[in-house]
């Protein structure tokens, strides 16, 4: 191995790794209706292109867990970063909508550049160090999301539907290459097969830690897809507002998440990583309780909702980058299936909660309905926290075996 595939990455690298597989899922969604139109295809079929590459994101972080822990990180994420660029050409070259799901699902295999460089920050570095280096990389999680439509966006009225998937492989291209040369080996001890690796998810599924930490990510995470669901209805259905006021107050979640992670990332060598993640389930019930307060004593405005859902993205910020660490460090030989395995439960969750929301969030039952399920998740996400608080009270030192 030459000096660069053996030297640990610069963090910027490891952002921009997240950032584009954050942004590879929402920047080209303006551009659906013109998808739809141009390959003479149902609106239906194409929005496949998002439900489709969540559920393979999903399946795949199964399996890039496991094979960074065989094979190393370097190679998987070198590989899946090859996969998007030539998967992001294919959608741009597609003449009909069958080839152009076939290359936009391929693109998927990016979700290794977020999983992955949370493990090789836990390679790198002693858990609460991960967890304020994290707690910077997940801002670069909450910025994407809030720019990516709106780069895509324009890209479409400038130039059509197609330009954006030009732009994904122009970046996928030069991730490839900062990655090959940044991007050094971190997984100092691979395991001797992957098939030993994959027999290590009952290990994992064993761990009461595990599950604690797993939990607290999927709870926490679902409280913000219960958000995304039901916020524009109730929005709609209450108050007279704008789109772009609208769009104002949804993004505002993502900043109080901004401002979370920032946070844990100040706090994160003083506090204890499972104190963090309770402090934030602690802040994202309080404002939900807040909220719900107000309606019931018929306090029913836009800042009302808006005020107290913020305190979910501020919450979510401060217990993600624990729930994160804690999850790889219940084995550390484990690190990269363990970060697999709590994804996969995550989107997972996410994608159930999210059809929960669609059926119990309705013009009739409005905020209450809203706040109520978002509350009932983060507080979930609470009782996680609070159960891996007290193992970890009992095992301070040693990992599980």
């Amino acid at each position: 191995m030459s000096a660069f595939q053996r030297t640990p990455p610069k963090i910027f690298t490891l952002i921009l790794l997240t950032g584009v597989s954050i942004l590879a899922l929402n920047m080209f969604v303006p551009s659906l209706v013109n998808i739809a139109a141009d390959l003479d295809a149902d609106y239906t079929l194409v929005s496949l292109s998002i439900a489709g590459y969540l559920a393979v994101t999903a399946v795949l972080q199964i399996v890039i867990g496991p094979m960074s822990d065989r094979y190393g990180r370097r190679p998987v994420l070198l590989i899946a970063v090859a996969l998007f660029t030539l998967a992001s050409l294919g959608c741009l070259l597609a003449q009909n909508v069958w080839v152009f799901l076939f290359f936009r699902l391929l693109q998927a295999a990016i979700v290794a550049g977020g999983a992955l460089s949370r493990v090789v920050v836990r390679d790198m570095v002693p858990p609460k160090q991960a967890v304020s280096l994290l707690g910077y990389i997940a801002m670069a999680m909450a910025v994407a999301p809030m720019l990516g439509p709106m780069v895509g966006g324009a890209l479409d009225e400038l130039f059509g539907w197609r330009s954006s998937f030009l732009a994904f492989a122009m970046m996928g291209a030069a991730l490839f290459a900062l990655a090959w040369f940044d991007l050094g080996e971190t997984n100092r001890n691979p395991s001797q097969t992957f098939r030993a690796q994959v027999q290590a998810y009952p290990v994992l599924l064993g761990s009461a830690r595990f599950w604690g930490y797993a939990g607290c990510m999927a709870f926490s995470t679902g409280a913000f897809f219960v958000f995304i669901a039901g916020a524009p209805l109730v929005a709609s259905t209450l108050f007279e507002i704008s789109p772009g006021m609208l769009g104002l107050y949804i993004g505002s979640i993502t900043g109080g998440f901004v401002l979370g992670s920032f946070a844990a990332a100040r706090c994160a060598k003083r506090f204890a990583l499972e104190t963090m993640m309770l402090a934030g389930r602690i802040v994202a019930c309080s404002g939900l309780a807040v909220g719900m307060l107000l309606f019931a004593a018929g306090v029913v405005h836009e800042l009302a909702l808006f005020g107290s859902t913020i305190f979910v993205g501020l919450g979510n910020g401060i217990t993600m980058p624990g729930s994160n660490v804690g999850a790889m460090s219940v084995r550390s030989d484990l690190a990269g299936t363990a970060s697999g395995l709590a994804g996969a439960l995550t989107m997972g969750g996410g994608a159930l909660l999210t059809w929960t929301a669609g059926m119990m969030v309705t013009e009739d039952t409005g905020a209450m309905a809203l706040l109520g399920l978002m509350f009932v998740t983060s507080f979930l996400g609470l009782l996680s926290a609070w159960w891996v608080h007290g193992l970890a009270r009992q095992l301070p030192a040693r990992e599980e075996s």
